[in-house]
């Protein structure tokens, strides 16, 4: 085990328009915006040591976000000689989502919608362990996974759990 874990602190992502992403993260998911910070950039190697990017890599700027009053987003704008456009699939290696709890999924299906966000499908009813959890997927602007998961009366593995401490 990591000594001393207690938790996730943020999630980082790189977007290619942080005005886009601002303006989804607070007026569509109803993020908290905090504050910003950049550029960085450093000719000494630095970039390529600390966060395994092109020497020459420059952060243009940090937008950090709350959202839901606990998680924090850490959003980037990169720019390097050799930055890959695309974003990555769930079955690509370093493919990724980030899931996002609502209480009422239909409800924040609908505003998704009306806020003209792709939704992947629609939302689809866990089994086996995760019985009890709705979800769906849908995409930011520039094409990044996120997910809607609800369980408002708890995942079959937790009643199971419950159920052998009573």
């Amino acid at each position: 085990m990591l000594p001393g874990l207690s938790g996730v602190d943020h999630i980082g992502f790189t977007v290619p328009d942080l005005d886009q992403a601002r303006r989804f993260l607070v007026e569509v998911l109803g993020c908290e915006y905090l504050y910003s910070v950049g550029p960085f950039r450093h000719d000494d190697g630095w970039m390529a040591d600390h966060l395994a990017v092109h020497p020459r890599t420059v952060m243009r700027r940090l937008d950090f976000y709350r959202c839901g009053g606990q998680a924090i987003f850490e959003v980037f704008h990169y720019e390097a000689p050799d930055q890959r456009p695309e974003q990555p699939r769930n079955s690509d290696i370093g493919g990724h989502h980030v899931a996002l709890y609502v209480d009422d999924l239909d409800a924040a299906v609908a505003h998704l919608r009306a806020h003209g966000v792709t939704v992947l499908g629609t939302p689809t009813a866990s089994s086996g362990p995760s019985q009890g959890q709705r979800w769906v997927y849908f995409l930011a602007p520039w094409g990044m996974q996120f997910e809607l998961v609800s369980y408002p009366d708890g995942k079959a593995f937790d009643r199971a759990r419950h159920a052998r401490t009573d």
